[in-house]
């Protein structure tokens, strides 16, 4: 299963991409398994995606939580908390 993931802001900055597409095992998953595959890279992927991170998550454009179903083709975005003031 490939799903396209895109970055943005920090996350972008740090990582050197906008966006790619990955291989995920099987047909079907969750977008935390999504963050745990991208996790698995090391610095700064692990500490940037952590659990305490405050990273928000989006799949095909809508808000998602960690259990939020992925399938084949879904496009998952990942961009850090946004502060104003």
């Amino acid at each position: 299963m490939k799903v396209k993931v895109l970055y943005f802001a920090k996350l972008r900055e740090l990582f050197g991409i906008d966006g790619e597409v990955i291989e995920m095992p099987g047909e079907r998953t969750c977008a935390a398994a999504v963050i745990d595959l991208l996790r698995t890279r090391g610095e700064p992927w692990s500490t940037e995606l952590g659990l305490d991170s405050g990273n928000r998550m989006a799949v095909n454009q809508t808000l998602a939580g960690i259990v939020t179903p992925v399938q084949d083709g879904d496009e998952i975005a990942i961009f850090p908390p946004v502060t104003g003031g």
